[in-house]
C-alpha cells in the first residue's frame, strides 16, 4: 500500500511534469502575476486548456489567484514551491550525457541575470553574493547565511530594508541552475532585487524572467559592489533585450496582451 505522503509526492510530480504545467509554472518563477491568457500564450494552449491546468495547480496549493475586475492573476503559492521548481531546475541542468542543445538569446540572458520568484540569480546574482561574502558583509555556509556588522552598516547605507519578517526565511543560499553555485534567497535576496530595480541598474525584459543590466548598474556594480562587467556584456544585453523586444511585442499584441504584460493595463 502506497503511504499518503508518496501519493501527495505522485501527484505533485504528475502536475509539475506534464509540459504545458511546466510552463507556466517557469513563467510565474519572474515573481510577476500573471492572466490565464498569458500563461496560455506561455504554454502555447488554448485559454480553455490553460484554464483547466491552472485550476488544478491552484487546487494543489502550487498557485494561487486573486481576481481583480475582469481579470484573474496568479503566482507561485509560496516561497516554499519556488524553492522546489528552482531545485527541479538545478537537477534538470545536470545531462549525463550531455545533449548537444543550440542556445537563444533569451537563453544568453537568462543565463546572465534573471529573478527568480523574488531574488537575483544568474552570473549577476552569483557575482554579488561573492562580492559580499568576499566583503565581510555576509557568512554564507550550506545551511544558511547571517548578516555580519558591516553588512548590516553596508546594506542600510545602500538602501535595503532589512528588517526580519516572521513568515519568511532571512538569509538562505539558492543553488543557482546555470552558474552552479549560490546566489542569495529570502529576504536578503529580495530586498538586493527591489533595491537595483529601483535604482534602475537593472530593467526587466518585456515576456522574460531576463533581467537587462543598465550602463548606470555597471557603473554601480563596480562602485559599491566591485563587480566588473564589461562594456561588452552591457551591449550585448542591450542587443538581446532588444531583439526580443520586438519579437516579443508583436507577438503580445497578436495575442492582445501586451499592455497587461507591461504593466500599463487595466
Amino acid at each position: 500500500m502506497v503511504a499518503a505522503e508518496n501519493l501527495n509526492l505522485v501527484e505533485v510530480a504528475a502536475l509539475v511534469g506534464h509540459a504545458a504545467r511546466a510552463t507556466m509554472l517557469a513563467a510565474l518563477m519572474g515573481g510577476r502575476s500573471l492572466t490565464a491568457k498569458e500563461l496560455a500564450y506561455y504554454a502555447n494552449v488554448s485559454p480553455s486548456t490553460a484554464s483547466g491546468h491552472l485550476g488544478k495547480l491552484v487546487a494543489a496549493r502550487l498557485l494561487t489567484v486573486i481576481r481583480e475586475r475582469r481579470f484573474s492573476y496568479y503566482r507561485i503559492a509560496s516561497p516554499l514551491v519556488a524553492s522546489m521548481l528552482e531545485s527541479i531546475k538545478v537537477v534538470a541542468a545536470i545531462e549525463v550525457p550531455p545533449r548537444r542543445q543550440q542556445g537563444s538569446t533569451n537563453e544568453d540572458a537568462l543565463r546572465f541575470a534573471r529573478s527568480c520568484y523574488d531574488h537575483l540569480a544568474g552570473h549577476v546574482g552569483v557575482a554579488v553574493t561573492d562580492a559580499l561574502v568576499a566583503m565581510g558583509h555576509i557568512v554564507l555556509t550550506d545551511q544558511g547565511g547571517e548578516i555580519t556588522p558591516s553588512g548590516g552598516r553596508f546594506f542600510s547605507a545602500f538602501g535595503a530594508d532589512l528588517r526580519p519578517s516572521a513568515r519568511r526565511i532571512f538569509c538562505q543560499p539558492c543553488l543557482d541552475w546555470s552558474e552552479r553555485r549560490y546566489h542569495l534567497k529570502g529576504l536578503v535576496g529580495a530586498r538586493i532585487l527591489d533595491r537595483l530595480l529601483e535604482l534602475r541598474w537593472l530593467k526587466c525584459v518585456a515576456g522574460s524572467r531576463a533581467l537587462q543590466l543598465t550602463p548606470s548598474g555597471r557603473a554601480g556594480l563596480s562602485e559599491v559592489f566591485q563587480i566588473g562587467i564589461s562594456k561588452n556584456d552591457v551591449g550585448t544585453l542591450r542587443a538581446i533585450e532588444s531583439a526580443s523586444m520586438v519579437g516579443d511585442r508583436k507577438r503580445w499584441e497578436d495575442v492582445g496582451i501586451w499592455r497587461v504584460s507591461t504593466g500599463n493595463g487595466e
